[in-house]
């Protein structure tokens, strides 16, 4: 063999142990890149305030209500009359 082909090659014609170096790093590169990609969809899907996330809940009319008249900004009168409004039933007295 002659020494420009022996410096071509290394270790003589073929593949070379390098080649399968190369290919376990380009696997091992592109598993990281979807793990992480993979990692970050789910705690940006996890994150109060996404959507069907666990955040804190939106007050519902009625709950606004009943604390409304926990504080006594309304009377008992007022605050089953708005309850009966906000659940569809006919306010007393129409």
């Amino acid at each position: 063999m002659s020494e420009e082909m022996r410096m071509m090659y290394w270790n003589g014609p073929g593949m070379s142990w390098g080649y399968g170096l190369m290919i376990l790093n380009m696997v091992l590169f592109w598993g990281l890149v979807i793990a992480v990609v993979v990692l970050l969809f789910r705690y940006l899907a996890r994150r109060p305030g996404a959507r069907g996330g666990s955040g804190p809940a939106v007050p519902v009319a009625e709950d606004v209500l009943a604390q409304r008249y926990a504080r006594g900004e309304i009377d008992a009168e007022e605050y089953h009359a708005r309850l009966e409004t906000l659940r569809g039933a006919r306010p007393p007295g129409r």
